[in-house]
């Protein structure tokens, strides 16, 4: 799955082309390597998002083409 994908499944984004736009500035990073809306996220990436000042690491532990409000939370865990 796309990463701009999978960051709004996962809702720890809350819109797609906002995912977009992040990764297109480089503020999205995977593995420790800045990585564009189009890579293909895997189980077991390390997800590193920046947002001014704040930060969000995530560990992905599934990869759900849908999910809902409840399956979400099980999609990442936080670091």
């Amino acid at each position: 799955m796309r990463l701009d994908k999978y960051l709004k499944v996962s809702r720890i984004i809350k819109r797609r082309t906002i995912a977009n736009e992040l990764c297109d500035a480089k503020h999205v990073s995977v593995n420790g390597k800045v990585q564009r809306a189009s890579y293909d996220v895997k189980e077991g990436d390390v997800i590193e998002i920046r947002m001014g000042e704040r930060i969000i690491k995530v560990q992905v532990l599934n990869v759900l083409e849908h999910a809902t409000k409840v399956n979400a939370n099980e999609m990442y865990k936080p670091l």
